[in-house]
Order: C-alpha cells, then sequence, then structure tokens
C-alpha cells in the first residue's frame, strides 16, 4: 500500500495510526502518522520531524504511536566540584529546560559551591519499592498473612530475585487496613532504575502468595503504597531510588561576593519561606525553594522517568548562619535514577550522560547510579543556593526580566 492510499485509509477510519508499525515498520509509520496529522491539522510539523530518533528501535521501548521528537534546549552548569563516596571531581552538569534564568543560576550556584571547596555529599539509601495490595477476609486472616511474610521473607527472596539478574528482594515492610493489606516490597536494583524488573519480581511473590493463602486475592501489583509517581510521606520518611544528601560550607567573603547577600540573610530567607512558608501552606515534603526545577532539567537531559520529578522534587533545604559563615546542606529521600536503561539509552540523553562520565552499567552494579545521584544532589544544592541567595539580595526579579524574557 502506497503513502497516498495508507492516509486515505486513515481518513476514512479504515486504518489505525497504532496498527502502522506492524505493517510498515516503526521508522515509516512515524512519517505516516505524522503526514497525516499534517494534513488533519493544517499544519506544517518540520519542526516535530526533525530528529535523529531511530524509531524502529524506540518504539515499543520507549515511545508508541511517534510522530518525531519534541526539542528541549540544554545546556550546561559547572564547573561542580564535588567530594563524594561515588563521585569525586569536576562535572558539567547538562541541564535541558525552557525556563530562562535556571541554567544561569544554577551556574552561579555551582561557582560558589566550587569556590567554597566543593559540596561534601553520600549517598544515605538506594531502594526501589512496590507495593501489592490483598484483599483477605477479616483482620484476623490480614494478621496471619503479616505475620507468615515476616517469618518467611526468605521464601518471598527466592521467588523476587529469580525473575531477574540485578533487582533483588532486600525488604519487605507490610501495612494493614481493615481486610486491605499491603506488602511494600524494597529492592537493590543495580545501575538501573528498574520498576519493571521490581514490578515483575513482586507480582511472582504475589501469585506465590495466592497460591499458600486462597482467600487472598491480589487486587493490585502496586497498590500506592510503593508509592510510585506521587508525593507521600512514607517516601519521604523511608526513602526511595536514592536517597542522598549535599552540604557546604561557604565562607563570608564568598557569600558577600558572589551571592551580593550575607549568610545571615539567607538563613532567615530560609527558614521563613521554606519552613514557615510551606507549613503554613500545607505541603508535602515540599520543604525547599526549588528542587523541581533542577529535578526536571537534570531528568530531561539525561534520560530519567519524568513523571519521577514528583518525587525528585520531595525534601528539605536547611542553611545556617556559622559566624558570618553559611552552611547549606540538601537532602533528597525519594530519587529515583538510572544510567543504564530505559530512557538513558536515548542517542541525546547517553551523550550528556557520557559528559559527566556516568553512562551504562558499572563493573560494581550500582556504584555509576550512586555518583549520578550525588552529582544530581549537588546540582541541587548549587540550584537552592542561588535561589535563596537571589531572595535575600532582592536580585530574583532582575534575573527573570534579564533571562527569562526575549530581547526584542
Amino acid at each position: 500500500m502506497d503513502k497516498d492510499a495508507v492516509l486515505e485509509a486513515l481518513r476514512k477510519g479504515e486504518a489505525k495510526l497504532y496498527a502502522l508499525d506492524r505493517e510498515h515498520g516503526s521508522a515509516d509509520a512515524t512519517v505516516l502518522r505524522r503526514s497525516f496529522l499534517e494534513d488533519y491539522s493544517h499544519t506544517t510539523l518540520s519542526n516535530i520531524a526533525h530528529t535523529s530518533l531511530d524509531f524502529d528501535a524506540i518504539c515499543g521501548r520507549n515511545a508508541e504511536n511517534t510522530i518525531g521528537a519534541a526539542q528541549i534546549p540544554m545546556g550546561v552548569a559547572g564547573p561542580l566540584k564535588v567530594r563524594g563516596t561515588h563521585a569525586s571531581g569536576t562535572y558539567y552538569v547538562p541541564l535541558a529546560t525552557t525556563e530562562g534564568a535556571l541554567i544561569a543560576s544554577t551556574n552561579r550556584g555551582c561557582s560558589v559551591i566550587t569556590q567554597a571547596g566543593g559540596a561534601v555529599t553520600t549517598v544515605l539509601g538506594d531502594v526501589m519499592t512496590r507495593a501489592p495490595l490483598f484483599r483477605v477476609p477479616d483482620l484476623t486472616h490480614a494478621t496471619e498473612l503479616v505475620t507468615w511474610a515476616e517469618e518467611n521473607f526468605d521464601k518471598l527472596q527466592e521467588v523476587a530475585n529469580a525473575q531477574t539478574r540485578y533487582t533483588k528482594l532486600v525488604e519487605c515492610m507490610p501495612f494493614v487496613a481493615g481486610r486491605n493489606v499491603f506488602l511494600r516490597f524494597a529492592f537493590s536494583t543495580g545501575d538501573s532504575m528498574a520498576m519493571n524488573s521490581a514490578t515483575k519480581a513482586s507480582d511472582a511473590v504475589a501469585t506465590m502468595i495466592e497460591e499458600t493463602f486462597p482467600w487472598a486475592e491480589l487486587v493490585s501489583v502496586s497498590g500506592n503504597m510503593c508509592v510510585d509517581k506521587k508525593p507521600s510521606a512514607v517516601n519521604f520518611v523511608l526513602g526511595r531510588g536514592k536517597s542522598v544528601a549535599a552540604e557546604v560550607m561557604i565562607p563570608k567573603d564568598i557569600v558577600e561576593s558572589k551571592l551580593k547577600t550575607t549568610a545571615a540573610r539567607m538563613a532567615d530567607v530560609c527558614y521563613r519561606k521554606i519552613y514557615v512558608g510551606s507549613a503554613r501552606a500545607g505541603s508535602v515534603g515540599g520543604f525547599n525553594a526549588h528542587f523541581a526545577n533542577v529535578a526536571a532539567a537534570f531528568f530531561a537531559a539525561t534520560g530519567q522517568d519524568l513523571a519521577h520529578v514528583v518525587e525528585a522534587a520531595t525534601g528539605l533545604t536547611m542553611m545556617e548562619d556559622v559566624d558570618g559563615d553559611l552552611y547549606a546542606c540538601v537532602t533528597l529521600p525519594d530519587v529515583p535514577l538510572a544510567t543504564f536503561g530505559a530512557g538513558t539509552q536515548l542517542p541525546t540523553q547517553r551523550e550528556a550522560l557520557s559528559i559527566l562520565g556516568l553512562v551504562g552499567s558499572s563493573d560494581v552494579p550500582g556504584e555509576r547510579c550512586k555518583a549520578l545521584a550525588e552529582v544530581f544532589a549537588s546540582t541541587v544544592l548549587a540550584g537552592e543556593l542561588s535561589l535563596i541567595g537571589a531572595l535575600a539580595s532582592r536580585d530574583l526579579t532582575k534575573a527573570h526580566m534579564q533571562y527569562g524574557r526575549a530581547r526584542r
């Protein structure tokens, strides 16, 4: 069937956009869908068409019903000196965003941190979670299931660990609500974020539980106690993905020369804005200035799951005046990350990870991804320092007028 015939079939509803891949291959199907939409919308989609992506490799892995690609400007912040447990050295951090002033602001924070000797950072926790939900007859049965799961954790591990090579079950934490039992499984995942592997392992364990207890019915392999792609208290407290922190002590002269303010003023803005303001607003885990800004730009550039920005945006920023010097720290308990698999395999994102020297899997499983987490936390710290500094010096509006608006 030639192109005109396919487009005519699409217009008549005799062909489906999603079915084109099977008949024509994903690369040609992408062109056909785009041509159909150009005709349908009376719009030329030349920019959407402009891409280096291999859709035969991507479809079924990263996207479906493809028509092209979305282009986001990418810049770099740095040099950023990191003194981490897993990441040590100077990094240039790729950031993809449409928000003017964000990269420039983060770059200023990187300069402050580097001049102050670097960010000290460490990974505090590293697990990916999935929480199957079971319906049971009553509380007595709920207690029986929970007790059995706690006493037979080795059996759960055996089933879960047989499903994948690198994703291994390390913990099972039960939660009960009436006739509902949630088993929050925690997995080590190496350099992959491994949500799919965790789901596969959880499903296998759930099947084994149903076979052992016919009265326990799996309602959902994900019962929202994971908690995936939503802000939550349980992730804020227990952690998910990489739990990571970064700190720096900035001498008084650097605060004054680089940030144009004082440590006392920045600590006051931090307390009143981030803690009083967030508490008054009833924020859930959002005790920071703008983690989400840096997270979104970092995730888009390096191929992370963009929906996980909602998790990475939770965390704490702290600033203290120490005899005129400024102590600053960020704590991020919930940062799903990967250097291997999924979006990290896309060519642009792979190149961005290569800038950091943190692409692919490492000889020691998980080491490279932990290093990425420490670079990420240090970059978030840079963003917090620059924004709080701009608020303290009352330069925020001027910066956004300079960088965030087109000069005509």
